[in-house]
């Protein structure tokens, strides 16, 4: 087991310790912006017009933003809420900053990804559409051992994400509300099984209601906290710039750490570039490829620039006010406790579960396409779902550190592998893009 461990850490630190994953999706980030000539700047407005778009689809069909409700399912998690005080905590104010850039350019990147993944996808016998990185690599590249690859590299990920997950859960309902974890995971496996074995689009209608109450409530009571401390906003916002670019921090020598900590934590919570979002891309009933590859890019903004920013305003709106030494969520937790009284402990815990929970069922909807490429049987999917509520369970009662570990291995791995596909058939994307501008804008 120590050989495996030693290996398993070894690959992680070259990907992470050593930023190859960063560079990689930095530096693609900076290409799609330049070869879609800016699209989520020049065609933001309109993004936002296409999510309120009405659709009607069919009993099977998923309509475009019930994709966009599904990826950002994934996204808003606990990334946002744990991930993001860590970038606080480590990288200072100006960890903000380098999120916020790092959003602006992956933005692309999901554009770019989720428009192959349209283009690509293949009709489900059952109704609908299923596609994402394994389907565009088969049929772009020909290469369907690499989508296997994917795939395998996929639940290796998302194993680890049900552990920490469940365990973020189980020890904010401790603090809340002193539940016994053991307790609060079975609470969490119950329900999660509920909608899990259900019909194949209770996953939908429930992620199509629960996604937009949860982020309104959510930027609600945060919009709440900016206003009341709305003097202390431009002092606030002096200093994630300060920070950002500081001479201090420069001649210090933590400048590195600032931009590093804020561009990982980015990447982590938006997944752009990752191959997750497209498989939920590729489902959707949408006139145009480049339509939703429009909506998946909002999506990577409403993650980071508002839901990660919020958080961020939280602890910086309530630094000098919280107890020095506390850390994830227990950091987050005070401070809301000290913006909006007891009941912020209360409110953290109950918004890390809908955010957990959500994640947990979007990521239940991108394993049914990946599983489906592997087997067309049924019985990988039943599995499957065994498999989640054993690691919501497990995770739930105890910390698995080589669980995790193998979390950020199936990541890396799967964001390597879905960029190897990707790169090739940008083009495809690029194309796209040109004849959808030309057709609803040049008239």
């Amino acid at each position: 087991m120590n050989t495996f461990e030693n290996l398993v850490n070894s690959i992680n630190t070259v990907m992470w310790n050593y930023n190859l994953i960063v560079v990689l999706l930095v530096v693609s980030g900076i290409i799609f912006t330049v070869k879609t000539r800016g699209v989520q700047f020049r065609l933001l407005a309109h993004m936002c017009q296409l999510l309120m778009e009405k659709t009607k689809v069919g009993k099977n069909e998923v309509s475009s933003f019930q994709a966009f409700c599904i990826s950002t399912a994934s996204r808003v998690g606990v990334g946002n809420l744990v991930g993001v005080v860590a970038a606080v905590s480590v990288g200072g104010p100006g960890a903000v900053f380098w999120m916020w850039v790092v959003a602006l350019l992956n933005a692309s990147t999901a554009f770019i990804e989720s428009t192959i993944a349209i283009l690509h996808r293949e009709k489900d016998p059952k109704g609908g559409y299923r596609g994402g990185a394994p389907y565009f690599i088969q049929k772009g590249l020909n290469i369907k051992w690499l989508g296997v690859l994917f795939v395998i590299f996929a639940i290796i990920c998302w194993g680890g994400v049900f552990q920490v997950i469940s365990n973020s859960v189980t020890e904010s309902f401790n603090t809340a509300f002193g539940f016994e974890t053991n307790n609060t995971a079975l609470v969490l496996v119950v329900l999660s099984a509920g909608v899990l074995f259900g019909n194949r689009n209770k996953i939908v209608k429930v992620l199509d209601k629960l996604v937009p109450f949860m982020a309104v409530l959510y930027l609600g009571i945060v919009t709440y906290i900016i206003i009341k401390n709305l003097g202390l906003m431009a002092d606030t916002m002096s200093d994630i710039f300060k920070h950002a670019f500081g001479i201090k921090q420069f001649l210090g020598g933590s400048l590195g750490s600032v931009v590093m900590e804020g561009v990982k934590r980015g990447l982590f919570s938006n997944e752009a570039g990752s191959g997750s979002a497209p498989c939920a891309a590729a489902a959707a009933e949408v006139e145009h490829p480049a339509k939703q590859g429009l909506i998946q890019a909002l999506g990577v903004l409403v993650d980071t620039v508002l839901i990660c920013s919020a958080t961020a305003f939280v602890i910086l709106l309530s630094k000098g006010h919280i107890a020095e030494g506390s850390g994830g969520m227990t950091l987050l937790q005070e401070a809301f406790r000290y913006q909006v009284g007891e009941w912020g402990v209360i409110f953290t815990a109950v918004i890390l579960f809908l955010f957990s929970f959500s994640t947990i069922l979007g990521i239940s909807f991108y394993a049914k396409p990946n599983l489906y490429f592997l087997c067309e049987k049924e019985w990988p999917q039943e599995l499957f779902k065994v498999f989640t509520l054993i690691m919501l369970y497990w995770g739930g009662i105890r910390q698995n550190y080589l669980v995790w570990n193998l979390a950020d291995l199936g990541l890396g791995l799967m964001t390597i592998v879905n960029m190897i596909g990707v790169f090739p058939l940008t083009s495809k994307a690029i194309e796209s893009l040109k004849e959808y501008e030309a057709r609803f804008f040049d008239k």
